[in-house]
Parts: C-alpha cells; sequence; structure tokens
C-alpha cells in the first residue's frame, strides 16, 4: 500500500502501472536454445529498443524460441533508461530512476541472472509534500504484509488517521469534505461526459485534496495538467473503485473507501492463491527498487542475451505488407537494409511513426492527426521533461527534525518531495536517490534528482541549461537547503524534448480507433507506452504479455511449457510519481 492510498481509502495503493501475479511454476533462466531457422524470414520483428521492445524481443527469444530482430534508431537499448557511474563515487540516471516493484520485473531478472543486483527501498520512507515551507508525509505503512500492512497504514505512526487527525497538509475543511466523499457518499458521476482528474477528484474528496495532494501527485505521475488529464484513461484502476464502490448494495452514495477495502480484499486474495514463483527473491509489490548499478542494468542484460539479434542506429524508413510477409527498409550505417518479417510490433513512440506505417496501416495517423478541440490537442501529447542531477553535502540542508518520528531532514528519510503548483516552485518533484538505494553517493553528500518542465511549463526545454541548472538549484533551496548552502555539485542533466505520452479527454477514442484498424491488418502491432502504460513496469509487463500473442500468431495457440495461456492476473497497483520510472 502506497503513496496514493489514503486519497481514495485503504485499498488505493501506488504506481501507475498495471502488473500481474505470477503462477507457482518454475520459469527457467537463460540460456536458451537459438531458433532453428534458414529462413530469411524473421518470426518477428521489433521496432523500438525502449524497455518494452527489449523486453519483448527477449521473451519472444528466451520464453518462445522465435527467430526475432530488435531494432533501435538510437546507439544503445533502454529507451529513456541511461544509468551512469562517476569515479568519486555517484550513481545516478538520465531518466526514471527506480520501479515499483512487480512480479514482471523480479521474473525477467531472474531469468537473465541479475536477480542478485536487485535492490529495495525502505518500504516505510514516505513521499514528502511541499506546503508553506514544511514538508508534510503521506500515509505509509511500516513495511508489514497482509492485514498487518493495512492496519498500519491506517493506524500506524504514520497512518491514515494520523494524518486526517493531525497532519498539517489538509485544513479542518478540507479534511471535512474528503471524509465525507471517502465515507458518507459524493455526488454521481456525470452522464454522458468524460471527466478529467480535476473534475473527478473535486467531485469525490473536493478541491482542497485535488491542489495539495493530487495535482503534485499528476505531476509526478505523468508531469501533465489535471485539467485535461483523462480519468478513466491516465488513472483507470482509481477510476474503477467508484464503480465497484456503486456495486455494494448498502454503499448508495458510492463512498469511495468502501470500494477500495473491497478491491484490496480482492487483490489480497488473488496473491495468496498465485504467489511469486519460489525461487524468486523476496520482494513486496508496489515497492520502489533498482539494480546496484542503476536501470540500465536490465537493457544491457538483453543486449548481452539477444547479441547480433539486435541492431543499433537502424530507423525504420518505410513498412509494407506483400503476400503476408511484411517488408521493412532501415537507415542504417551501412546503407539501407531490407528485412522480411511474418509479424512485427512497433514500439516506437507515437511521434516518431508518422508517414512509416501509411502504406500498411494508414489509420494509425490518428496517433499524431486526430484533432481534438476540446483540449486544443493535435494527435498525442509528449511534453518536454528535464531530469537534472545535482548533489550537495548533507550539512547544507536544514537542520530540522520531520514529523511522524522521521528524523532530521539532513538524512533524507523518505522517498521524495512533491511540489503543488500553488507552491511556486519551478521544479516538479525531487527524488531522494541517495536514501532509496544503497552507494547512490559518498557518506557526506546527498544526491537528488530533480524533474522540472511537462506539459504545464512547456518553455522549458527553451531555456538554456544553465538557466535550467538555476531554477533547479533555487526550487532545491526554497524546499530543503540552508540559505548558505554551497553551489550544487552538477552530476548532469538530459532534457527529453517528447517525454511522457499524455493521457488527455478523448485518449481513449483513438486507442480505439487504433486497435480496429490493427484488427484489419494481422501481424502487426502499433504499441508502446501511450497505450500499455507510462510506468517502467508497465513496459516490462507488455513485454512478457505481447510475446504471448505474437507467439500465438506465428506457432499458432498452444500452452508454453505447460503453464496455462494466461499466466498472470492484474495486480492494481497505481500512480507512483514518474520520478519513479515513467520517463
Amino acid at each position: 500500500m502506497k503513496f496514493s492510498a489514503f486519497f481514495l481509502g485503504v485499498a488505493l495503493s501506488a504506481p501507475t502501472s498495471s502488473a500481474f501475479a505470477p503462477s507457482q511454476l518454475s520459469i527457467q533462466r537463460s540460456p536458451v536454445p537459438l531458433h532453428a531457422s534458414d529462413s530469411d524470414v524473421l518470426d518477428c520483428l521489433v521496432i523500438g529498443g525502449g524497455i518494452s521492445g527489449s523486453t519483448l524481443a527477449y521473451n519472444l527469444h528466451a520464453n518462445h524460441n522465435l527467430n526475432i530482430q530488435l531494432a533501435e534508431a538510437r546507439d544503445y537499448l533502454g529507451g529513456n533508461v541511461i544509468s551512469h557511474e562517476t569515479e568519486d563515487g555517484f550513481i545516478w540516471e538520465e531518466g526514471p530512476n527506480s520501479f515499483a516493484t512487480q512480479p514482471s520485473i523480479v521474473r525477467i531478472a531472474y531469468q537473465l541472472g541479475i536477480d542478485d543486483q536487485l535492490v529495495f527501498a525502505d518500504e516505510s520512507l514516505p513521499p514528502w509534500v511541499n506546503h508553506n515551507g514544511k514538508l508534510h508525509p503521506l500515509p505509509k505503512g511500516q513495511g508489514g504484509k497482509g492485514p498487518k500492512g493495512q492496519l498500519e497504514l491506517v493506524f500506524g505512526p504514520n497512518g491514515v488517521m494520523k494524518f486526517a487527525l493531525f497532519g498539517g497538509l489538509l485544513s479542518w475543511p478540507g479534511r471535512i469534505r474528503a471524509g465525507i466523499g471517502a465515507f458518507l457518499g459524493h455526488a454521481a458521476p456525470p452522464e454522458n461526459k468524460e471527466e478529467t482528474i480535476r473534475e473527478w477528484v473535486e467531485r469525490i474528496l473536493g478541491e482542497e485534496v485535488f491542489l495539495r495532494c493530487i495535482d503534485p501527485f499528476v505531476s509526478g505521475v505523468y508531469a501533465g495538467n489535471p485539467e485535461t488529464l483523462s480519468m478513466k484513461a491516465a488513472l483507470p484502476k482509481i477510476a474503477r473503485i467508484e464503480d465497484i464502490s456503486y456495486s455494494i448494495d448498502w454503499n448508495k452514495g458510492g463512498a469511495i473507501f468502501y470500494g477500495g477495502l473491497k478491491r484490496q480484499v480482492e487483490l489480497t486474495k488473488e496473491r495468496k492463491a498465485d504467489p511469486p514463483a519460489p525461487e524468486w527473491p523476496e520482494f513486496e509489490y508496489g515497492n520502489p527498487g533498482s539494480f546496484k548499478k542503476g536501470l540500465g542494468t536490465l537493457p544491457n542484460a538483453i543486449k548481452k542475451e539477444l547479441g547480433d539479434r539486435v541492431k543499433l542506429e537502424w530507423k525504420l524508413t518505410k513498412l509494407e505488407k506483400n503476400n503476408g510477409e511484411y517488408t521493412a527498409t532501415f537507415d542504417t550505417p551501412d546503407g539501407s537494409k531490407t528485412i522480411k518479417a511474418k509479424s512485427v510490433v512497433s514500439t516506437a513512440p507515437a511521434h516518431a511513426l508518422r508517414d512509416v506505417l501509411d502504406p500498411v496501416l494508414p489509420e494509425a495517423a490518428c496517433l499524431f492527426d486526430k484533432v481534438r478541440e476540446e483540449i486544443n490537442r493535435i494527435g498525442i501529447y509528449h511534453p518536454p521533461v528535464a531530469a537534472v542531477t545535482v548533489a550537495y553535502p548533507k550539512s547544507a540542508f536544514k537542520d530540522v527534525e520531520l514529523p511522524n518520528g522521521f528524523g532530521n531532514l539532513q538524512d533524507l528519510p523518505g522517498f521524495g518531495s512533491l511540489n503543488p503548483r500553488t507552491e511556486g516552485v519551478r521544479t516538479l518533484g525531487t527524488l531522494w536517490s541517495s536514501s532509496l538505494f544503497p552507494g547512490r553517493a559518498p557518506k557526506d553528500y546527498n544526491l537528488l534528482l530533480n524533474y522540472i518542465g511537462g506539459s504545464r511549463d512547456t518553455t522549458l526545454a527553451d531555456l538554456p541549461e544553465e538557466e535550467i541548472y538555476n531554477e533547479v538549484d533555487k526550487g532545491c533551496r526554497q524546499v530543503l537547503l540552508k540559505p548558505d548552502a554551497p553551489k550544487p555539485k552538477i552530476l548532469g542533466m538530459k532534457i527529453w524534448p517528447t517525454a511522457i505520452p499524455q493521457y488527455e479527454l478523448g485518449h481513449l477514442e483513438i486507442l480505439k480507433e487504433l486497435e480496429e484498424a490493427e484488427a484489419k491488418v494481422p501481424g502487426l502491432w502499433v504499441c508502446g507506452n501511450y497505450r500499455s502504460g507510462v510506468a517502467f513496469p508497465d513496459c516490462v509487463t507488455f513485454g512478457y504479455e505481447q510475446a504471448k500473442k505474437v507467439a500465438e500468431f506465428v506457432k499458432g495457440p498452444t500452452p508454453l511449457n505447460g503453464q496455462s495461456s494466461s499466466e498472470e492476473t492484474v495486480s492494481e497497483e497505481v500512480g507512483k510519481p514518474f520520478f519513479v520510472d515513467a520517463i
């Protein structure tokens, strides 16, 4: 039970990733035999080597023994996952910093033989919200499992009850309004209208909860604008809790707490009935995790395993279909290359597909041409975000004791801090990297990964780097540092001009059009984080599940190693801040 839990009752946990619980059947580690085929026609061509594409290619190779090729336009695998280690002891990321742990990640780490590199954060450390010059902890358990964990979340020293009765983030009118929506009931959803996140939250929990809790949360998940993001598209699992609430006969007002509690009970039963494989390392659902040397460990291991099946600096220029086979043309360092395949999966970003798919799937133009006048948007929007990593001596941080017994701010006892847009801090959020995982910084330094930009600050991409560093430093001084703190030690900056796809009003209609068009072209899938979810675990789970669909298309419907055709069941983990795993 994580960061967003208190908003919608006990059951609403984090991150924004859908994830799955595996069966108890043992999964073998790599290596596996190579696909025996002398044909020049691939079983599957995977386009795009981000986390979605690279994990898909690995699963097709390792679990289904297909003849595949993975083509990536950049000169490395991993997409926005790039890890660095400096000679003076800092490990930092250019994109996402961690993932919300799910079985899909532990499984592939085990298969690749890198499960001994997994690291997990202290589950009791909370995220913090900056409000009125102070940091306020969001409700969090103490790491207990099952019913114990739920009791900790509600009644523990940093639980929901203490937040509601003694916390300083919400005023008493704000607490009362939220309590009415959570425990008594709220206005019914409007008919024939797609609600934004802001509309949904204010209808159920009130404006203050939105401004001080959900707005910074949405900045964390999507770097987006909750006044244009669709509730059902962007946060479908939370939106679903309202339906579950109304399904309880006596809960006529749809009080959200009881629906969340009902869903959490269901999840607990599902996980007990279908636990992780016993040979995997132990983990807790949703707990922040990474690898000892950073998230880049995963795509690096996949590249090593796939070998020459990976083609880097291959840019797709044309895709055609003739006589049931696909022909893909690439610009490569060695000139134009042509590949034939029985099936193709594109995991490239939506903005990279313009014109390329026209010969085989002209309807895919909805990804970049669909006009949504209500929000003044054309196609799927990817706003700019900068990831800025800096370090300060621990002594530079404010010497203050944090509430609920978490200790001194100089030790950064938490996950990170979020900045509501009403607080006047330009930085969206700051991840306390050196507190999350061991070995990320020398012992006398704190390492901070800051995210700035997003759909409400698009001019950021036009600023010179020095000005961006200055804005980040200013934000750190407003929230974390002493007035006389020294200048930061700058580790690096990465500006992502097209970062996180925005699941805005009309997004589900775009996906429906794409699915209908795709159904007419067997063997072609147009996928990506604009479709399967923006978080790191979403991408890894996609790679596992999509491989089953491709293998069934190529081979026909046969179970894998005696396993059922659907090994996993959905886990309702929602809403980690994007600086965890979503860039």
